[in-house]
């Protein structure tokens, strides 16, 4: 088998618009301090795939963010491979990325293809290739920045799907996330799982003084609560508290240098996104492992969450999926948006991936063709 095609296909949907970021300074703080809220952009949603064919007239599919200057250095190496050297065409883009100019971890949608074409061959899901450890994976909720019965009627939403975890995310500043995180676990009780993510909003103190009261509350973890270009400040949280400090989220693209954080001191668990590649997060995983520590997967994953439900089932050392659904099926219907049929449910607060060949995908390939208006 050989590869004979890599293209770059590119969908816009209609009447949807799409959205961007602005900036804000978080008030009330004695220190400058900044968070996003949405604002809309004068275009519409658009959205990339990557497609991979081969002399067996398999086609992968993978969503993406590459240009199509970064598909054309994919096709002219990997025309004519053989799509099961995996393993060497990994090394190959993992080594030569600093000389094709690229960041790391840009050819993952590319990587993620290669492992939809071994288990479409050999008739088996990913999971099956990789071998699974659970049936489904329990989920965590993930909210926005709110008030304490913001937060609780997120949990109530959450509930009603099943899920018994949630995720804060919060940029007041660490004193006054305290009552709040206080508030909210009387509320709820000592049996539902919390974790709190701050996105790069406090400073040490008050990451080491909020840190401490999750430690009383019994929090999962703390996640991201500095910027992550300060190894000096993670290393010196991670030796105040016994909570987990999971960093590194904006550097999981890079395999290498999240590696040293975890051998630096600098996190007590992995983040990871099979969005830079399946490769990638097992290595990351596995070598986490060895060091007796957890990777946690970022988001939803390639192809609306069906990569990290095949991907979460087969790790040992990962606990949670992120979802971020007002509804169980909010996944199903971002996908059927794109003509991707079988995005996974949440169904008693879990996630499962199906069982059908590679990731089991299954699209309306008419509305696919339909809403593609350019090819590279």
């Amino acid at each position: 088998m050989k590869i004979t095609d890599v293209s770059l296909a590119i969908l816009e949907l209609p009447d949807a618009a799409a959205s961007g970021h602005e900036l804000i300074q978080v008030p009330g703080l004695p220190r400058v301090q900044y968070t996003h809220r949405a604002r809309p952009v004068q275009r519409t949603a658009t959205q990339a795939f990557l497609e991979v064919r081969t002399s067996t007239d398999i086609l992968a599919r993978c969503d993406c963010s590459l240009s199509p200057d970064q598909v054309g250095i994919l096709r002219h190496h990997v025309l004519g491979a053989n799509p099961f050297h995996r393993e060497h065409l990994f090394q190959m883009f993992h080594k030569g990325t600093r000389w094709v100019y690229q960041p790391p971890g840009w050819f993952g949608a590319f990587d993620n293809c290669l492992w939809d074409i071994a288990g479409q061959a050999a008739g088996l899901p990913v999971h099956a290739i990789l071998g699974r450890v659970r049936e489904r994976l329990p989920a965590y909720l993930t909210g926005g920045d709110g008030t304490v019965q913001d937060y609780l009627d997120a949990i109530a939403c959450g509930r009603a799907m099943g899920i018994q975890a949630y995720k804060f995310h919060t940029y007041k500043g660490g004193d006054a996330d305290i009552p709040i995180f206080r508030a909210v676990r009387r509320e709820v009780g000592d049996a539902y799982d919390l974790i709190n993510d701050p996105v790069c909003s406090y400073t040490l103190r008050e990451a080491l003084a909020v840190g401490r009261v999750m430690e009383e509350l019994g929090f999962l973890w703390l996640e991201e609560p500095m910027h992550e270009q300060k190894l000096n400040l993670y290393q010196e949280l991670c030796r105040g508290l016994d909570i987990p400090v999971m960093a590194t989220e904006t550097l999981m693209h890079d395999m290498d240098l999240t590696a040293q954080w975890l051998l630096q001191g600098g996190t007590d668990y992995l983040r990871a996104r099979a969005t830079h590649g399946t490769t990638q997060v097992l290595k990351l995983a596995h070598f986490a492992e060895l060091q007796g520590a957890r990777v946690e997967l970022n988001g939803p994953g390639g192809l609306c969450g069906l990569v990290h439900a095949h991907v979460g089932c087969c790790l040992e050392n990962t606990s949670l999926y992120e979802y971020f659904g007002a509804t169980g099926d909010a996944l199903r219907r971002e996908g059927q948006g794109w003509g991707l049929l079988n995005a996974p449910l949440i169904q008693n607060g879990h996630i499962a991936p199906p069982d059908g060949p590679g990731w089991g995908a299954e699209w309306d390939e008419e509305w696919f063709q339909r809403l593609t208006v350019a090819r590279h």
